[in-house]
């Protein structure tokens, strides 16, 4: 792929050093005209499901920015959050001197039903992402989500192979695929700039324990049975779901349930890193070995402190730790190179954790090695949102394809199973399942509370 990847390098690499960053990103709105004479003159019509914390900070923002785009109807199972989201989205578009008329849902069901809805952005707890992207897709809608892809693999194995059944044009929001520093970074390592790769450590954060599970009644503006789903039925309480009051970091985030912590929300993103730099992003590991600790008491139990090695058919050894600085670190015969967000955060209530520099190497003339032609080049993309909205126009690929994010995901699902099991693990990437090993297996799936569940809608198909 032909790309202006040595000039950007060295742009980059410049405005890091004044503490510019900013002076990369993308024009606000970015008008369908660059796209080319044969780009469609429709708008493209985008359904958002789910109004919580990232939607409101992250993906709408991202979306309506750019003029290619109407954000025209917005989904909630907690109706104050949705009347909030269709507030901020038309605000958003007086300000902008765009009429655009929300409508709301109160069902995803009933939202992909409308024949107006091109595309949906899904921004929901991580249990219902399988569910909703397939459904998505049987109904013929383009789809964004957020991360991890799944909470199983697989249900991670559904989602990619139905998508691409379907040709739905498709992105996760991996952004950091988008970023210019991973980018290059992985570039570097798969064009040989530190010799032999032989590990990559990946640095994230934990979640803290406690939660208080005492049974509240359920508020009136939420459908509590619905926000369960293929979720077995539980009492509620405030600190389940998320806050009534604000948008800050909600409980189920912490609950293994709906969650399965740090390893996936986090680690979709370095994994999906390591893979890019490993060239390991359609494979898995081969054998995986971990420790880790989990709450004995409160309502939030996911992992605590952990360790994980996982062995890839290539020699490489990913390790993934909460003690090493929030990043990945590839190790080669010749040298390393670090890559992180240097301090950025999605939002602001993301958990406080040690951020490294953007980018840097053992020698730092390695950041600035030019690349040839006989060099890896990878994808190019600026802006994430954007990226997907230009390949629901073309129709190519975004940056992250279905499969993409099914591996990234479902190494990070591996690592959670070994950290479960307290011991060393054989893995088939071929075959997606545990060598000689049952009671691995067991956990790659899991029961789906009638009617909902990704498995069931996917049998459906």
């Amino acid at each position: 792929m032909k790309n202006n990847a040595n000039l950007t390098r060295r742009t980059f690499l410049k405005l890091s050093m004044a503490g510019t960053a900013g002076a990369l990103a993308l024009p606000t709105i970015v008008p369908s005209s660059v796209f080319g004479a044969n780009a469609p003159s429709k708008v493209i019509n985008i359904g958002q499901i789910g109004c919580g914390r990232i939607a409101r900070d992250m993906d709408l923002p991202g979306i309506m920015r750019h003029d290619i785009a109407s954000v025209v109807a917005v989904c909630d199972v907690d109706t104050k959050r949705l009347a909030d989201g269709k507030k901020l989205v038309e605000g958003y578009y007086a300000k902008r001197q765009k009429a655009v008329e929300v409508k709301t849902y109160a069902d995803h069901r009933e939202l992909l039903k409308d024949p107006k809805i091109d595309a949906v952005a899904i921004s929901t707890p991580e249990h219902w992402h399988a569910e909703l992207i397939i459904a998505a897709a049987l109904a013929g809608k383009d789809v964004y989500v957020q991360k991890p892809l799944t909470m199983t693999l697989r249900e991670g194995r559904a989602v990619s192979d139905i998508v691409n059944a379907k040709k739905r044009a498709f992105q996760i929001g991996s952004q950091q695929r988008s970023g210019e520093q991973f980018r290059i970074a992985c570039e570097l390592v798969r064009s040989g700039r530190i010799g032999q790769l032989r590990t990559v450590k990946v640095g994230l954060p934990t979640d803290p324990a406690g939660g208080n599970p005492a049974e509240q009644p359920v508020p009136p503006n939420l459908n509590y049975d619905l926000w369960l789903g293929c979720a077995p039925k539980a009492p509620y309480c405030e600190e389940r779901v998320h806050p009534q009051k604000d948008y800050s970091r909600p409980g189920w985030l912490r609950i293994e349930t709906y969650c399965l912590g740090m390893i996936t929300g986090w680690g979709s993103h370095h994994v999906d890193i390591g893979h890019w730099g490993m060239n390991t992003e359609f494979t898995g590991p081969v054998e995986a070995e971990a420790r880790a600790e989990f709450p004995k008491e409160g309502l939030w139990n996911v992992h605590g402190a952990y360790h994980i090695e996982m062995k890839y058919a290539n020699g490489v050894t990913m390790v993934i730790d909460n003690n090493f600085t929030n990043g990945i670190r590839f190790e080669g015969s010749e040298g390393w190179i670090f890559v992180s967000r240097g301090g950025a955060r999605t939002t602001a209530s993301d958990p406080a954790t040690a951020y490294g520099k953007a980018l840097e190497a053992s020698d730092p003339k390695i950041l600035t090695s030019k690349l040839g032609s006989n060099d890896t080049h990878l994808y190019v993309s600026k802006d994430h949102h954007l990226n997907w909205l230009e390949s629901i126009q073309t129709r190519k690929p975004a940056v992250t394809t279905p499969e993409q994010a099914h591996r990234a995901t479902s190494a990070c699902i591996i690592g959670w199973i070994a950290m479960k099991l307290g011991r060393k693990l054989r893995f088939d990437p071929v075959k997606e399942e545990f060598v000689g090993d049952a009671e691995a297996n067991a956990m790659l799936t899991r029961a789906e509370r009638a009617p909902f569940g990704a498995l069931k809608l996917a049998k459906q198909a």
